[in-house]
């Protein structure tokens, strides 16, 4: 219903204003909260679950996980706050009465079934969600849960026992583990990444916000997390992996996926998951040692041509394609061959033969490294 979007997103401003007199006026939690508090986190809240519902009326289709994850994160960080779960519900019901209300107002007669199912929907998905999240932040702060997982994340990260600190965390520690250790740009709230590792594995995850490592369950797709994350965040994930099939390897395997997201840092990776088979090459070519050194000077005459440098790093990037690397670099095909003949002739190493092309691919590595 794109019409009925458009026009309750003209209203969406007014409509969240409403909402927040609306429990500053009947809920006494509410009622006793400053006008910053009402005006800050209270109303981001409201336009949270508003979006949301807006969005529904855009989109067919159910809400995702990741969907909930501001909304969820917001209500928790209310919860924090010491906001009672009731208050939280009556002003969901506050909400979904001046919603409705102004649907109601705006929707064509053949319009409202829809939007009134997809506000049921709605409700549906996120009261549970809320609920839940609400609940688990009381918990974290009337008990030692958090802790527990935090002193368990530890001691399977150091390979020390940690079948008693299980128990005092309730978790279920499992034969196999994947290692994720993952830098975000620009880094989220860290309860913002909680929530959002949690709804895609289906359970707690254990996770060291400082270190951003992350022991993943058996059985949670790696690659479709980073790009939930991506999604979900709203920010640019680089990560590295590396499997532990037991926990006694949980720490070799830290160890191996903290090196790969370093070299992919070091080289200037895009976002991303890597694992060690992306970078072997470069991993052997990152060993300190004279080798290293011999090969980026292989480039050395290139150094007072930066132009020169990017067309080498393009035409390698492209695998030796000479149509996409002038298109990346916005040049005519003659253009390139002409730059790519200057470089031979300055390094003695024609790109056109593939022995010296993967000496040239070696080098670039070499100089990013050095």
């Amino acid at each position: 219903m794109p019409d009925l979007h458009d026009r309750m997103a003209s209203r969406l401003d007014r409509l969240t204003t409403e909402i927040v007199t609306g429990c500053a006026a009947d809920v006494p939690f509410y009622r006793g909260l400053p006008a910053a508090a009402l005006d800050g986190p209270v109303r981001d809240s409201v336009s949270a679950v508003l979006g949301l519902l807006l969005r529904m009326l855009r989109d067919p289709g159910p809400l995702r996980p990741t969907d909930l994850t501001w909304v969820v994160e917001l209500s928790a960080r209310r919860a924090r706050d010491h906001l009672p779960l009731e208050a939280a519900l009556a002003a969901y019901l506050i909400g979904a009465r001046a919603w409705w209300r102004t649907v109601t107002g705006v929707a064509d007669p053949d319009e409202l079934a829809v939007a009134g199912a997809r506000l049921l929907d709605g409700l549906a998905v996120v009261m549970p969600a809320v609920v839940v999240a609400h609940l688990q932040a009381q918990e974290d702060l009337h008990s030692e849960s958090a802790r527990s997982r935090r002193e368990l994340h530890a001691a399977l990260l150091h390979g020390g026992p940690f079948q008693t600190l299980a128990q005092d965390a309730r978790l279920e520690v499992g034969r196999r583990h994947t290692v994720l250790v993952a830098r975000f740009s620009p880094r989220p709230p860290d309860r913002l990444v909680q929530v959002a590792l949690d709804a895609h594995a289906g359970t707690p995850v254990l996770v060291d916000h400082v270190d951003g490592v992350a022991l993943l369950p058996d059985g949670v797709d790696a690659d479709a997390l980073v790009a939930s994350l991506h999604e979900a965040l709203q920010t640019t994930v680089l990560a590295g992996i590396a499997e532990a099939a037991t926990p006694a390897a949980i720490p070799a395997a830290a160890a191996e996926a903290r090196e790969v997201l370093d070299l992919v840092g070091r080289l200037g990776r895009g976002s991303g998951l890597y694992r060690f088979d992306d970078v072997l090459v470069e991993y052997q070519l990152a060993r300190p040692g004279p080798g290293l050194h011999r090969l980026a000077a292989k480039l050395d005459p290139l150094g007072g041509h930066p132009y020169l440098l990017e067309t080498l790093r393009s035409f390698v990037r492209h695998g030796h394609n000479r149509r996409q690397a002038a298109l990346e670099l916005h040049i005519h095909r003659n253009t390139l061959d002409y730059r790519l003949h200057r470089i031979a002739t300055m390094t003695g190493l024609d790109p056109a033969v593939p022995a010296d092309a993967r000496v040239l691919a070696a080098a670039l590595t070499a100089t990013e490294l050095r």
